[in-house]
C-alpha cells in the first residue's frame, strides 16, 4: 500500500513539470521582441512617409500662392500701364476710351441758347465754371445728375422743382433745360479730368459778399483785444490788396502765407510780426527768456535779447515752459470760423480805407 501511494505520489510530481513545460510552449522570447521592433519601425516608417508627404503639400500650395500673388501684381501693374497710356493718349488728343459711350456734339446753336439761359438763371447758385456759385449750388462738374444725364432727362426735375435737390422750380421749358444741359455737357466733354475747372481764362472770385456791419461786430468781440482799425490796421481797406489777399492775411495772422501766384505778388505784412517769445525756468529758479526758435517734446531752443542762443533738454515739466505766441488767438479760432464770419470780417476790413 505504501509502495504504490509513494509510486502515484512520483507519477504526480513527474508530471506537474511536463504539464509546466506544455503551458510554456509558445514563441521564444527574443522572437516577439523582435517582432515587436518590426512593427514599432514599421509605424515610425509610415509616421515619416506622411510628414515627408504633408511637407511636399505644403510647398506646393506655398508655390500656388506665390503664383496667385504674381498674377494679381502683374494684373494690377498692366491695369495702371494701360490707364497711364489711355491717359497719355488723351492728353495727346489720340482716341478717346469707350467710343460708345462717348456723347455726340450738341447743336452749337443748343449749347450757345444753353449758355444764355444758364448765365440768368444758374450762375448764381453753381458759378460761371459750374463749380458752385454764391448760393452755395453744387458743383456740377461732379453731379451724378450731370454726369448720368443725356439730354436733360435728369435736369429737368431739378429745374422744375420735382427733385429732392430743388427747392423751387425755374419755370423754364422743357427746351430750356434741354439747351442748359447741352451747355453744361459741352463743358464737361472739355473738362480735363472730373471735377477740374474747364479751359478758358481764370475767372475772377468775387469774395467781397458779406455783410460788413456784422464783420464789424465779429471783429469787436473776437479780435478787438489785439487789433484796432483806428490802430494797427488803419487804412487796411486801402492798401493795395485784392480782397482774397486781405482775406488770406487776416485768417493767417498777417503774415500772407495764402498769397501766391494765383493772388498776385506777395504783399507786405498787415502789422508788425510779433515773434513768439519763450520763458524757461529751472528747477534752481533760474530763468531764460528770448525768442523761441524751437520747441518739441525733448528740447527747447531760445535767442536771448543779445543775441545768446540757448537750449535746454526737457524730461515731462522739467524745466518749465512757458511759450507766449501772438498767433494762438488766430490758431484758436480757425476750428470756429464760418463761411459767413469770414465773408463778413473781409467785407469790414475791406470797408476801412
Amino acid at each position: 500500500m505504501d509502495s504504490s501511494r509513494a509510486a502515484g505520489n512520483l507519477t504526480t510530481r513527474s508530471r506537474r513539470p511536463l504539464r509546466h513545460l506544455k503551458m510554456a510552449t509558445g514563441p521564444p522570447v527574443w522572437s516577439t521582441r523582435l517582432s515587436r521592433a518590426m512593427r514599432a519601425a514599421e509605424c515610425g516608417r509610415g509616421f515619416a512617409m506622411s510628414s515627408r508627404q504633408s511637407q511636399v503639400e505644403s510647398r506646393k500650395a506655398q508655390v500656388e500662392s506665390r503664383k496667385s500673388q504674381v498674377a494679381k501684381a502683374g494684373a494690377g501693374i498692366l491695369m495702371l500701364v494701360l490707364l497711364g497710356a489711355n491717359v497719355w493718349a488723351q492728353s495727346r488728343g489720340g482716341i478717346a476710351s469707350f467710343p460708345a459711350q462717348q456723347r455726340d456734339p450738341d447743336d452749337p446753336a443748343l449749347v450757345a441758347r444753353g449758355r444764355a439761359v444758364y448765365d440768368t438763371e444758374c450762375r448764381s447758385c453753381h458759378g460761371p465754371d459750374l463749380r458752385g456759385g454764391e448760393r452755395g449750388g453744387p458743383n456740377l462738374l461732379r453731379s451724378p445728375v450731370m454726369l448720368n444725364d443725356r439730354s436733360g432727362e435728369l435736369l429737368a426735375p431739378v429745374m422744375q422743382g420735382s427733385h429732392k435737390e430743388r427747392l423751387s422750380p425755374t419755370g423754364l421749358t422743357a427746351d430750356d433745360v434741354k439747351a442748359v444741359a447741352a451747355h453744361i455737357h459741352s463743358i464737361l466733354a472739355l473738362a480735363p479730368g472730373q471735377g477740374a475747372p474747364p479751359p478758358g481764362p481764370p475767372v475772377e472770385l468775387n469774395v467781397l459778399v458779406g455783410d460788413a456791419a456784422a464783420g464789424e461786430r465779429y471783429f469787436a468781440a473776437k479780435c478787438g483785444s489785439c487789433h484796432s482799425v483806428g490802430g494797427d490796421l488803419k487804412g487796411i481797406g486801402g492798401r493795395n490788396l485784392g480782397a482774397a489777399q486781405l482775406q488770406n492775411l487776416w485768417i493767417a495772422g498777417g503774415r500772407g502765407r495764402g498769397a501766391g501766384p494765383a493772388l498776385g505778388p506777395r504783399p507786405a505784412p498787415m502789422t508788425t510780426r510779433r515773434e513768439a517769445t519763450v520763458v524757461v525756468t529751472l528747477p534752481t529758479g533760474q530763468k531764460y527768456e528770448g525768442r523761441l526758435e524751437r520747441i518739441d517734446e525733448f528740447m527747447v531752443a531760445l535767442t536771448q535779447a543779445d543775441g545768446t542762443p540757448r537750449s535746454f533738454r526737457r524730461t515731462g515739466v522739467v524745466p518749465n515752459v512757458d511759450v507766449r505766441d501772438p498767433l494762438d488767438a488766430h490758431r484758436n479760432l480757425l476750428p470756429t470760423y464760418t463761411d459767413k464770419d469770414i465773408h463778413d470780417v473781409t467785407a469790414y476790413l475791406a470797408s476801412q480805407k
